[in-house]
């Protein structure tokens, strides 16, 4: 799928503004963003349920921008699973197959196989409403391939299921969408959900897509201050651009620090900027132990220690009031810290990304309702 130059503007209110796509046949893409980033309204331009403002949309060499929904062949699934539950499952499921005029025959064996895939063989002929929700997603899903098309949207599917049931469809849909071999275009705001299931992550805000990469590559490359912070946690410095150093930059930040780290995009001397570094890139240690040669170290005191689990989250904080969070794995023989500790932070320069300030805008605004 190709989208070149696609808007979507209601009024003076652009909701999507001039974005472009190229998606590889196969390939498992998230449209991932906060409210009103305008990831929803583009996936109804491609389904066909939102009209096309500007632009094109291709599939394979077939143009489909001003095609009505039924002539596109597009599998959708919707975070409300849009069942009939007059229908029973199998019904449901073959609901698709009808409206196409498939012959009986070939309607039930498609079924059967669709049911089997997403693991409700024994349940055709139940209906949604004796189903639990994720089995309901499930029947959603198979409705959604019954009729074998190349690509499938899937709208915020495991919204409104609980978190251990969402984190065990998530591997059920990349399992199913491997095992088919489909195309898949997926809409969340969780982060998490987008970094497990896709091949590549667009990062979209206020309209526009920030950054569109791998899972890795947006985590460790972020190339604007917005996807750095929306994409995974980062501890978050604003401050000044100081003298180049080779390939890295100099800053100091508004506490007093002088660090160094590698500018995302164009920066110069004076300019105002804002710094990320991931929790897990900071290393801790005890004031007075050997530390290395990290280019960056810093004397801090720990100021709050939070015990979850697996994890211990501490916030230490320097002289000049700059915070940092990090967190410790609770192991076996791992080390602790107590609040008031004298420590000394350290992490290299390829850890500290350094963006213009003017990047970190405020929220989207909310899309207008569809």
């Amino acid at each position: 799928m190709r989208l070149e130059r696609l808007s979507k503007r209601y009024d003076d209110v652009i909701a999507v503004d001039d974005i472009s796509l190229d998606i590889h046949a196969g390939e498992f893409v998230t449209l991932l963003g906060p409210s009103g980033s305008g990831k929803t309204t583009t996936l109804m331009m491609l389904a066909g349920f939102q009209e096309v403002t500007d632009g094109t949309i291709t599939v394979g060499d077939r143009e489909i921008s001003r095609l009505p929904p039924n002539k596109r062949d597009i599998g959708v699934v919707f975070q409300h699973y849009a069942l009939f539950p007059h229908m029973r499952v199998d019904e449901n499921v073959g609901f698709p197959l009808k409206m196409r005029s498939v012959s009986k025959a070939e309607s039930k064996a498609r079924v059967a196989a669709a049911l089997e895939l997403v693991k409700l063989k024994e349940y055709g002929r139940r209906y949604p409403r004796q189903l639990s929700g994720g089995q309901q997603q499930r029947v959603a899903l198979a409705r959604a391939v019954v009729f074998e098309p190349g690509l499938a949207l899937m709208d915020e599917p495991l919204g409104a299921l609980d978190r251990q049931l969402r984190e065990q469809m998530q591997f059920e849909i990349k399992r199913m969408q491997e095992t088919l071999g489909i195309t898949v275009i997926y809409v969340t705001h969780d982060q998490e959900e987008a970094l497990v299931m896709s091949d590549r992550i667009a990062v979209m805000n206020k309209g526009k897509i920030e950054q569109f990469a791998s899972p890795s590559v947006l985590y460790n490359e972020p190339a604007t201050a917005f996807v750095a912070t929306f994409v995974g946690e980062s501890n978050l410095l604003h401050g000044t651009a100081g003298d180049a150093r080779g390939d890295s930059m100099s800053v100091r930040t508004k506490g007093g620090l002088d660090l160094v780290g590698r500018a995302a995009s164009a920066i110069a001397v004076g300019d105002a900027i804002v710094a990320t570094v991931r929790p897990e890139k900071l290393q801790v240690l005890e004031a007075g132990q050997p530390h290395g040669d990290a280019e960056n170290q810093i004397q801090v005191v720990c100021s709050e220690v939070t015990y979850a689990g697996q994890m211990s989250r501490y916030v230490v904080t320097a002289s000049g009031g700059d915070a940092f969070v990090l967190r410790v794995q609770n192991r076996p023989g791992s080390v602790s810290f107590s609040v008031g500790q004298a420590l000394l932070l350290t992490f290299g320069v390829d850890d500290l990304r350094v963006f213009p300030a003017e990047q970190l805008s405020g929220p989207a605004e909310a899309e207008r309702p569809e």
